[in-house]
């Protein structure tokens, strides 16, 4: 008698070992500066007790974090929103997240008390003293992000066919298969409906559903030659035969397509798109 087998877990195409993973190595990085300023001691600091150093530096490093980690998120939902690129939005998200994270470390500073409120003039040196390493830790965080994503995707290279397997002959007329789609799951086919850029990952949409794949926008787009398509904004390509319906609201443009997925249109592509014949 044969028995029946459970059906598969459903995969709903979120990166929780990825995002798991990356979690682990920030808060690995975090406790690293907070140990190595602890052995410094700046500030002020280095007159009091090891113990009480680590402790202090690396309560404020994950309160950092804490602070800190946000930007990016908000960078790559943003940005595209505004159509503004990275740097001016990193810069205004460090300014900002710099605010709690000065308040925290004026709490933890006037620790067992007596409590005073700060003076001006001490408010903003403690918030320039706080954004120097708040801005340093987020270059640290910058470039090890682009790293990843620089590996990742020179990482994916062709595919290598086994050492015993026998040549085979391509004829010329045979349309080369896009890179990127051999970087998609089987489960969602090779029926691409549109990329999607967030944080520092791509989502992929199918005719089939969706997953995250490390890597930039620009190096997927790269990866899409002989796909019929184009960039629409900064965070999204589409698929020129998914596209259902087009609306328009005032300047804004927006593109509906297959599977209910909406793609906004930038000012600047939505001349050229038109002047393409896309709607």
């Amino acid at each position: 008698m044969t028995m029946p087998t459970a059906p598969d877990p459903i995969d709903h195409g979120t990166p929780a070992a990825p995002a798991a993973r990356q979690l682990l190595i920030d808060l690995a990085v975090m406790i690293v500066i907070g140990l190595v300023l602890a052995l410094i001691g700046p500030f002020g600091t280095f007159a009091a007790p090891f113990a009480v150093r680590l402790v202090y530096w690396l309560g404020l490093s994950l309160g950092g974090y804490l602070c800190y980690r946000p930007i990016a998120g908000f960078v790559a939902r943003l940005g595209p929103r505004l159509d503004l690129p990275d740097p001016p939005l990193w810069i205004a998200g460090c300014l900002i997240g710099t605010v709690p994270m000065t308040a925290i470390v004026w709490i933890v500073s006037q620790y067992p008390g007596p409590w005073r409120a700060p003076t001006l003039n001490g408010a903003l040196v403690t918030y320039g003293s706080v954004l120097v390493i708040g801005a340093a830790v987020m270059a640290l965080f910058y470039f090890i992000n682009r790293g990843r994503m620089e590996r990742a995707t020179q990482g994916a290279g062709a595919p290598i066919a086994p050492a015993d397997a026998p040549e085979m002959t391509v004829p010329e007329a045979a349309p080369a298969r896009p890179r990127f789609l051999d970087r998609l799951p089987p489960r969602l086919g090779a029926d691409l409906v549109a990329l999607e850029m967030e944080d520092h990952y791509v989502r992929a949409h199918t005719r089939m559903g969706s997953d995250l794949i490390l890597m930039r926008m620009r190096d997927a787009v790269a990866e899409l030659d002989g796909v019929a398509g184009a960039q629409v904004h900064r965070s999204w390509w589409v698929a020129r035969d998914a596209i259902e319906r087009v609306t328009r609201e005032g300047r804004a443009v927006r593109l509906h397509l297959a599977g209910g997925i909406e793609a906004p249109v930038s000012r600047a592509q939505a001349p050229v798109l038109e002047a393409a014949g896309w709607w």
